[in-house]
């Protein structure tokens, strides 16, 4: 996440003094970069006696893309770089020649009964924007309807689509002020928000979005839910009880049991499940709060606590809902913030179901959320929480998967262990067990640190996962520079290792002076911490990200070993900032020729089923400063064996590329670009941007007119001119 409601990063100008890491890590293999072999599992490094970095490059090495096959096709990467997108940035999408990008559903299309067409100028009501796609698209997957046969079918399915977050000054035909701030604006607001299912169809060859599909849906900030797992039912989780209207926000008198919840905000990537549900990840929800009275961020309570390492605030982050609506009131209803931060779980083929959220998974601010299935049925989903100096995680539940029993496995997500991960320099890494008799680095177990100490086991494992944060502080997890999206390479063409990819956004605190860790008390404010450069982590100022990826000891996801390196380290290959010892800012992307393909603030991340690695940045949109050689934001596409690089597509000015999907035949790409235009005002809405109006006068069908008047973000689709499979 994204643009301007993400927090900021502050801009430190006090040079580090740490050591290089980076060369390091380079001297590892200076060729290539390679893995700790298939036989390495978690008993063969220890009895190492600790892998030192040099020992590691004699190690197996990732196999590339293979060939082209019968079954898939696939001839590598078939297409040449597009160009950056440089300032002045066309207000447009670019695509590589031979293949061509739609408009398919963007912000205030209908996409269910009733819901009207987009006016253009912001005077839908709450409404009218719930029968709408939702605003700030984000993470999305395409669940196809199944044929006649049992198989899946490319050209018709459910598009299940995050609405992260509003840009009100769009949002609104006056903005934020303008006549004044209303409860109108926040149930606006609150109804943009969320996660969008539209029916996608092909039809005589162009996709369309079925209009008044009953399967479209709209679960917005206010959809009623139900929370299930470990911390259901915990006082923590019991809020003042409320009747919500359109009208008003109305409090019974009464306290929730724990059990319930309304709504689902700042919905950021998401996951799937083999038994063919959606997970939406929430993750800057603190900026939805704010309080009308003293809000204590000193730690000295356990709400306080809370709040200061979940970065909440009494002015929020560019909204208003706590002002005309209670429930977000921090000061009147300090327990709600606790009922957000989950993955949430819905089912797209049953329009009437209650979403729930897991609280298995633990409670941060959820990037995304990647499922791997092993050759013994075991299941686990890894995840990162997108902000500073956080960490990466992995559930991997008790019982195995059973593609047989599709209700049962519901129960996959309530019941399993839930890890963080350490980093160490040896290019190995451990998953802790954030569990009651997990020893912290103080030399307490987790029952015991007052944090999380309860009446028996069961709530200690509730305050572990109500407070994910605090229980990975106390363990002495890896402090990492923003985790985002998670990715596992496919397990295709003879290739069986366990390999998960996680982006890393930027981090500009790391390595600056004075350094800093998170306490292994939970008290830091979240992402105040100022770390210093590690293997894992080896830039200081590292504003252009990185990628690292690891695999499993013994293929298996419940390892609580894995061998892990750098995929890649983003940057400018034409850059004129001046290098610092651990940090050139030009990276190491392996592209032809060289800076054809660069890129920074690695975001999005996805393999198609083919083992292609699909990169989507999150940077600044103009293509000024830091990016001016790199250009506006975009999408590129890797080979995840060779780390060879090509620039796929670019965005139009002050917009983010986030958000991707295929059809099971690979024909058809679903791309999202979220806040084109961003930063403009409420008085001259189209000052950067009018995309993707500028780009297109019709809709996907080609007939339909596309309506201006304000950017909107929008769902793109992408196909081959020759019918053929994307990236080839």
């Amino acid at each position: 996440m994204k643009g301007k409601q993400h927090p900021r990063n502050d801009v430190s100008l006090n040079p580090s003094t740490a050591r290089d890491i980076h060369a390091v890590v380079d001297a590892v293999d200076p060729a290539r970069r390679r893995f700790v072999g298939r036989g390495l599992g978690a008993a063969a490094l220890a009895s190492a006696g600790g892998l030192t970095l040099g020992g590691l490059v004699d190690s197996v090495e990732a196999r590339p893309l293979e060939r082209a096959t019968a079954s898939s096709g696939l001839p590598g990467i078939g297409f040449t770089s597009v160009p950056p997108s440089l300032a002045p940035v066309a207000d447009r999408v670019t695509v590589p020649a031979g293949y061509t990008a739609r408009a398919f559903v963007a912000w205030g299309d209908p996409i269910m009964p009733g819901g009207p067409a987009f006016a253009g100028d912001a005077r839908e009501s709450a409404a009218e924007q719930a029968l709408q796609f939702g605003m700030h698209n984000d993470g999305m997957h395409f669940f196809p309807f199944p044929r006649r046969d049992g198989s899946e079918n490319p050209e018709h399915g459910l598009l299940c689509v995050n609405n992260e977050y509003t840009h009100e000054e769009v949002l609104h035909a006056d903005g934020l002020v303008g006549a004044g701030y209303t409860l109108a604006k926040t149930r606006k607001s609150q109804a943009a928000h969320g996660v969008s299912v539209v029916e996608a169809a092909r039809l005589r060859g162009q996709w369309r979005v079925v209009k008044r599909s009953p399967f479209g849906r709209r679960i917005t900030s206010n959809t009623f839910m139900r929370i299930s797992g470990p911390a259901a039912g915990h006082a923590l989780l019991k809020t003042r009880e409320f009747t919500i209207t359109d009208a008003a926000t109305t409090p019974t008198g009464g306290t929730t049991d724990g059990t319930v919840a309304y709504g689902t905000i700042n919905n950021c990537a998401h996951g799937w499940t083999p038994w063919g549900t959606f997970l939406t990840c929430e993750e800057n929800w603190n900026g939805n709060f704010g309080a009308n009275g003293t809000l204590d961020t000193s730690a000295a309570t356990e709400t306080a606590k809370l709040n200061r390492r979940y970065g909440l605030s009494a002015s929020g982050n560019g909204y208003r809902w706590h002002t005309t609506d209670p429930r977000f009131d921090l000061s009147g209803n300090p327990n709600e913030p606790h009922l957000f931060g989950w993955v949430v779980e819905i089912d797209p083929f049953r329009p009437d179901s209650t979403p729930v959220k897991r609280t298995a998974l633990g409670r941060f601010k959820h990037e995304s959320v990647q499922h791997v299935v092993d050759a013994d049925g075991r299941i686990a989903f890894y995840m990162g929480d997108d902000e500073r100096n956080e960490y990466i995680y992995k559930y991997v539940a008790k019982r195995r998967y059973n593609p047989a029993l599709r209700a049962a496995n519901r129960q996959l997500l309530d019941e399993g262990t839930l890890y963080v991960a350490r980093f160490d320099s040896d290019l190995t890494g451990v998953w802790l067990a954030l569990a009651p008799d997990t020893v912290g680095v103080d030399g307490v177990k987790l029952r015991d640190n007052p944090n999380f100490a309860g009446t028996d086991d069961a709530e200690v494992q509730a305050k572990i996962l109500i407070k994910t944060r605090m229980a990975a502080d106390a363990v002495g997890a890896t402090m990492m520079d923003r985790p985002e999206w998670t990715g596992a390479r496919p397990r295709i063409a003879g290739f069986d290792e366990i390999e998960v990819y996680c982006t890393l956004t930027n981090n500009n605190r790391r390595g600056t002076s004075t350094a800093s860790s998170n306490a292994a008390d939970g008290s830091t404010a979240a992402a105040s911490a100022r770390p210093p450069v590690d293997a894992a982590n080896p830039r200081e100022d590292n504003v252009y990200g990185h990628i690292i990826r690891w695999r499993e000891a013994g293929r298996s996801v419940a390892a609580t070993r894995f061998a892990w390196d750098l995929f890649v380290q983003a940057g400018d290959s034409a850059t004129t900032k001046t290098a610092k010892p651990s940090n050139d800012y030009r990276g190491d992307i392996a592209d032809d020729p060289n800076g054809s393909a660069d890129y920074g603030a690695p975001d999005g991340l996805w393999f198609d089923a083919f083992g292609r690695l699909w990169v989507q940045t999150d940077q600044a949109g103009n293509a000024e400063g830091d990016w001016v050689h790199i250009g506006a934001n975009c999408m590129v596409c890797a080979d995840p064996a060779t780390g060879a690089t090509r620039r796929f597509l670019t965005a139009p000015p002050h917009a983010e590329v986030t958000g991707v999907t295929m059809t099971p035949d690979g024909r058809t790409m679903f791309v999202g670009v979220q806040h084109p235009g961003e930063d403009s005002t409420a008085a001259n809405p189209t000052q950067y941007s009018n995309w993707p109006q500028a780009q297109w006068t019709v809709e996907a069908d080609g007939v339909t007119p596309l309506p201006g008047g304000r950017p909107r973000s929008t769902v793109v689709v992408v196909t081959k001119d020759d019918g053929g499979i994307i990236g080839t």
